[in-house]
């Protein structure tokens, strides 16, 4: 696999320089070109090869170049097959004006090649500006170029760029027919095609007696669309022409500015070059890829959590497994589901939710490995062992459950608290919470009484029976996955863990048409899973709850400021994000603010219908099919 290089030292360049001067060269641009090089890629390809100054300072290894010129690619292959055999002839050649003259008549073809490699690095040496020229003959015909003392042989540049090029495929060949047959999907390909002319620059044609005209800059153009779609990485450079921005509007075009060494005009000797960056066609087909979950996954235990992405776990694994990394952070953690899917695919996981149920969820079976509740440890649970402080039973009286279920609840958290084993008090309490949610018509409180009870079997359940159920469930989905994990209850925006992985992200969408007030829906069993720590229920509201925590995704403004921010913070992971067709930001303005910090950001949209609904209406009324997107940067 090719990797692209980094400069930071003056002495990268000159480890491998080109072996020729050649107009139009790249060697200026090297800094603009270099970064846009992705960190992985498939092969490098060049197929207009000319002098090669980006491939050697790329230094890629099992690399593909070409180029049309015949008396060009017969030098790389020269000096791939015998570096030594071409210094040796190069050694003969002197500087003057009878040589250079009585060597450029010569035919190249009636040469062993590596004597016509030599006559090609002596003729470039000594020639007028480096240039390569011929004339309607197909002979070389740039004049003698009066150099004092040119150096004719550079060993350690001709012994770098053979050690490179011994590993590299050399072709001689049109582009399209290279690109045709080589090219595959994650390819990197660099075009460097004769310029377009602009004003009084035009690029000397490299491609012996052929030019280059617009229609064949058309199709090209037309190339480079097939390797988009092909999943290539290409990076094409151009002069700043008109038609360039036309062929290329749908990509990133970069206009630099540039030195032009052999312009006739000494006023025209600056320019303007333009570098296009074509990113792979997304690659995240979910109906294409592989996306099995192991059966571990499967043994979370369901809630009916508002947002649970228990229903997308295989398309946000078909998205992420594309990825190598061993850290995956779940900032909005919620029902706990994804991190544990990504804990079952081996992965550390550290999952972060500001909700305290939530963090009780992922600490009992997400940081707990091994730790599990016995029958007769959750059985002495249901017994008064310990005081009883009777506040459910006094504070909610008559909202969600009888007096019975309310004693029962009371006497559950009271021998909770005074269980020393912290893993073994988060699956008491994950049970606890998972039960009263079970008993709960809809399982949420934002009303009282049972008016929405649909004779489910799960309210027909006793309570005694819904802990011990959910108990049995919680122990099943502990499991070692040889990783240390971590459950955080705070806020995503002051999560310390940084290191490079991938980072979920599924926060509280905002929407004008429904609150995501998660608070508002569980604020019963979040106080239980905080014990109403820190909190002051509103003692006027009919439900008895307590203020939402504050948030910054309680508006449009302050959603796209947050995910801003969190970008920034993890630009080193990669970043997935869920996130709604009927939320805001916008799909186009959550492109623009990951874009900020990520080279490359795709879209996936996945088909998904919300069990909540949006507008007041009744469940079945509710327009509340949208697409969910999957917004993927790296």
């Amino acid at each position: 696999m090719g990797h692209a290089p980094l400069l930071k030292r003056s002495q990268d360049l000159s480890l491998t320089r080109p072996l020729l001067k050649w107009a139009g060269g790249k060697t200026q641009l090297l800094g603009e070109i270099l970064p846009k090089i992705p960190k992985k890629y498939g092969r490098y390809i060049e197929p207009f090869f000319g002098g090669g100054a980006v491939f050697f300072a790329a230094r890629p290894k099992g690399g593909i170049i070409a180029d049309i010129n015949p008396e060009l690619v017969n030098l790389y292959q020269a000096v791939a097959a015998d570096v030594d055999g071409v210094i040796a002839a190069l050694g003969l050649y002197q500087n003057s004006e009878e040589i250079f003259y009585a060597v450029r008549a010569q035919d190249w073809t009636t040469l062993s090649k590596f004597e016509a490699a030599a006559r090609t690095i002596f003729l470039n040496r000594t020639c007028f500006n480096g240039l390569y020229r011929v004339n309607k003959s197909g002979q070389f015909n740039v004049p003698f170029g009066r150099y004092k003392n040119p150096k004719l042989i550079d060993v350690g540049s001709l012994q770098a760029a053979a050690a490179i090029l011994k590993d590299t495929t050399i072709i001689c060949g049109d582009y399209k027919t290279v690109l045709g047959e080589k090219a595959r999907t994650g390819d990197f390909v660099f075009l460097d095609p004769p310029y377009l002319p602009v004003s009084e620059y035009a690029d000397f044609k490299r491609y012996t007696k052929e030019q280059f005209y617009e229609e064949d800059h058309v199709e090209l153009a037309e190339e480079v669309r097939r390797l988009h779609e092909l999943g290539c990485h290409v990076v094409l450079t151009n002069s700043n022409h008109p038609l360039v921005h036309e062929q290329y509007r749908k990509f990133a075009v970069e206009v630099v500015q540039t030195k032009r060494y052999i312009s006739c005009n000494g006023k025209g000797r600056t320019g303007e070059d333009v570098i296009v960056t074509v990113p792979p066609k997304p690659r995240f087909n979910l109906r294409l890829l592989p996306s099995p979950l192991p059966p571990q996954a499967q043994l979370y235990p369901s809630t009916r959590y508002m947002g649970s992405k228990n229903k997308l776990l295989t398309e946000i694994w078909a998205v992420a497994s594309q990825f190598e990394f061993e850290t995956a952070i779940d900032l909005f953690s919620g029902s706990g589901i994804v991190g544990y899917m990504f804990k079952s695919h081996g992965k550390a996981v550290v999952s972060n939710d500001y909700m305290a149920m939530s963090a009780t969820f992922t600490k009992a079976m997400i940081e707990n490995n091994t730790i599990t509740l016995s029958q007769a440890e959750a059985l002495a649970l249901l017994e008064p062992t310990n005081k009883v402080d009777r506040f459910v039973e006094t504070k909610f009286q008559g909202l969600y459950y009888s007096d019975d279920d309310n004693r029962m609840i009371d006497t559950v958290r009271a021998n909770i608290k005074a269980v020393k084993n912290p893993y073994k008090r988060a699956i008491a309490m994950s049970a606890l919470i998972r039960a009263c949610l079970k008993k709960r018509p809809r399982g949420i409180f934002t009303y009282i009484g049972h008016r929405y009870d649909d004779g489910r079997k799960d309210l027909l359940m006793t309570f005694r029976a819904q802990f011990l159920e959910a108990v049995d469930m919680v122990n099943a989905a502990v499991f070692d996955n040889g990783q240390q994990n971590k459950a955080r209850n705070g806020d995503a925006m002051t999560l310390q863990h940084r290191a490079a992985g991938l980072v979920y992200i599924d926060p509280p969408y905002y929407s004008p048409l429904s609150d995501n007030e998660y608070v508002r829906r569980y604020h019963f069993v979040e106080g239980l899973a905080r014990d109403w720590q820190g909190v002051e229920i509103q003692e006027h509201t009919i439900t008895k709850k307590f203020k939402s925590y504050p948030t910054p995704f309680s508006s449009r403004k302050g959603a796209a400021d947050a995910f801003d921010k969190l970008f920034r913070r993890f630009r080193d992971s990669v970043l997935v994000v869920s996130y709604s067709s009927n939320s805001l930001p916008t799909l186009d303005e959550m492109v623009a603010i990951m874009a900020r910090h990520k080279r490359h950001v795709e879209v996936v949209p996945v088909d998904y219908k919300y069990s909540f609904g949006n507008q007041g209406n009744k469940v079945g009324n509710n327009k509340n099919d949208v697409q969910e997107y999957i917004f993927v940067g790296y």
